[in-house]
């Protein structure tokens, strides 16, 4: 058996590694993970997808032991601004689309669009964001709960497999990678801090040692790189091939500001903002007490000064005198994830801009994938090919989620908007958009593999970013009755307004759980 894990880098990637692995195997698996106190992180994953409770979960951490030391906060969906047009604005929330009739609300809306904006007539989630209401109440009942019916023991109704699970987190990345390190080394994971020096290889060219500055040659059956977009290993000792994503998806750069926040008074955003802007995006990630804030741009058509003074200015008077980060971003995947006897996690292994908070998600779903394809002395090659072919499905998958953003924006006025339009598309997307024209994306029409992303969200995007959609509704609902559709509009309607009444602030939750 392989009973020897090494993990080179730390930060997020290594930590979720380690601890993951540790919960997983306990002692029956040797962790170890070495990192250079020289070698910062990147720092600024911050937003996350709703998948992450898993991981969370897996670890036996409730909230209340890591999400006020990590300064967390709950995050129901992103808000896109100006993609459309300036002064526009829509959600994508963690909400499934609700169904009458075999139609989605989505295709009733379209069937009968009215006054009221695709989002919040069809999702309950918007009305929430806008009141910056918390996902649960004080007593920690979860929202949904409270729309179900109960059984005769007042227990929920609703489970896990009627709605999509509807919040994440946004956290500081540096204070989670922290505090998982205290939990991994109480529970086992050997943490070594020192500089790595050399990588060795053996005859068949697999990793045979790790050497550092002070403790000599660190020594593992199997190796995991997770030294972000530098690939110590998978790059630059084993070479494999990088594929970038760079004809499909414009931007490469990116500036970082973490930004004073006086959240008493002005409360918490539960949503990630992303602001399209005149060669980019802005993300704007609010934390207890402070905002993560960046702009993602091409550097082809903005420079370094240029993307500093645009974040500055729209950060406000609160950005001076901070510290900016400025970051070269690697965009794409390498050809293989898991080399010879060596699996790279996180940026080591692919990336497809912080756009969607995927970051995150690319770790835990390379960890979990790791647990379950594990291997023994035997190194199977059906085990290392099954793992390859999940991680790049991922990786490709959201590479097309992405592409249909900015290339089905309705923004057209600048010559990064209108160049992003004119980029090549993933091999079978340009049918998918043809189709898209005449019906909503569904189970039947969207990336065939799991990448994270459901129907309902490519429904989202096209609805809210409004370049690309179906010129008129499916013809089969011009013909049904459309009252028990108008009824469940309205159930939306009143069960926003019930739940925006009714549950607390973000702050006020977050205060409450800090006493």
């Amino acid at each position: 058996m392989i009973d020897n894990v090494l993990i080179v880098g730390g930060g997020t990637a290594g930590w979720m590694t380690a601890t993951y692995l540790k919960a997983s195997f306990g002692d029956r698996v040797s962790v170890t993970l070495v990192e250079s106190k020289r070698v910062g992180t990147i720092g600024v994953g911050e937003a996350t997808f709703s998948t992450i409770r898993h991981f969370f979960d897996y670890l036996g951490l409730r909230e209340t032991d890591w999400m006020p030391r990590c300064n967390a906060t709950y995050k129901l969906g992103i808000r896109f601004e100006d993609w459309r047009y300036p002064g526009h604005h829509f959600y994508h929330p963690f909400e499934r689309l609700r169904v009458v009739d075999g139609f989605t609300l989505a295709d009733w809306w379209l069937a009968d669009p009215s006054d009221q904006p695709f989002d919040r007539r069809c999702y309950v989630i918007p009305a929430l964001c806008d009141a910056r209401r918390s996902p649960k109440h004080f007593d920690g009942e979860l929202f949904e709960r409270s729309l179900a019916g109960r059984d005769h023991q007042g227990r929920s109704t609703m489970s896990e497999q009627d709605t999509q699970f509807p919040y994440a987190f946004h956290f500081d990345a540096d204070l989670l990678a922290a505090f998982l390190a205290e939990h991994g080394t109480a529970r086992g994971v050997r943490h070594v801090v020192d500089d790595v020096v050399d990588v060795g290889r053996d005859e068949r060219g697999w990793v045979s040692h790790v050497r550092t500055q002070e403790h000599g040659d660190l020594t593992a059956g199997l190796y995991v790189d997770c030294t972000g977009f530098r690939g110590m290993i998978i790059d630059k000792v084993l070479g494999e091939p990088f594929m970038s994503y760079q004809d499909y998806l414009p931007n490469n750069r990116a500036v970082a500001l973490r930004v004073p926040a006086d959240i008493e008074r002005q409360g918490i955003r539960p949503y990630t903002t992303a602001t399209a802007m005149d060669a980019g995006w802005i993300w704007r990630i609010p934390l207890f007490g402070r905002d993560g804030m960046g702009y993602v741009y091409a550097e082809e058509f903005c420079d370094r000064d240029e993307a500093e003074q645009t974040l500055r200015a729209f950060a406000g008077p609160a950005s001076d005198g901070l510290e900016a980060n400025h970051i070269t971003m690697r965009i794409g995947r390498h050809r293989d994830s898991w080399v010879a006897n060596c699996v790279a996690i996180g940026l080591a292994s692919g990336f497809v801009e912080p756009l969607e908070s995927t970051g995150i998600f690319f770790i835990q779903h390379g960890v979990e994938q790791l647990v379950k394809h594990f291997p023994d002395g035997q190194w199977s090659s059906e085990l290392r090919e099954a793992y390859n072919a999940r991680v790049a499905r991922v990786l490709d998958g959201v590479r097309e989620f992405l592409t249909l953003h900015y290339r089905c924006a309705a923004r057209n006025d600048t010559p990064y908007w209108k160049a992003a339009k004119d980029r090549d598309l993933p091999e079978g997307m340009a049918e998918r958009l043809r189709v898209w024209q005449a019906r909503l994306p569904d189970g039947e029409n969207v990336w065939p593999y799991f990448h994270g992303f459901e129907p309902y969200s490519y429904c989202t995007m096209l609805l809210g970013l409004g370049g690309v959609r179906p010129d008129q509704p499916r013809p089969a609902l011009r013909l049904m009755d459309g009252r028990r559709a108008a009824a469940e509009f309205v159930k939306v309607q009143e069960q926003a307004r019930r739940l925006v009444e009714s549950l607390p602030s973000q702050y006020d939750y977050f205060a409450h759980m800090r006493k």
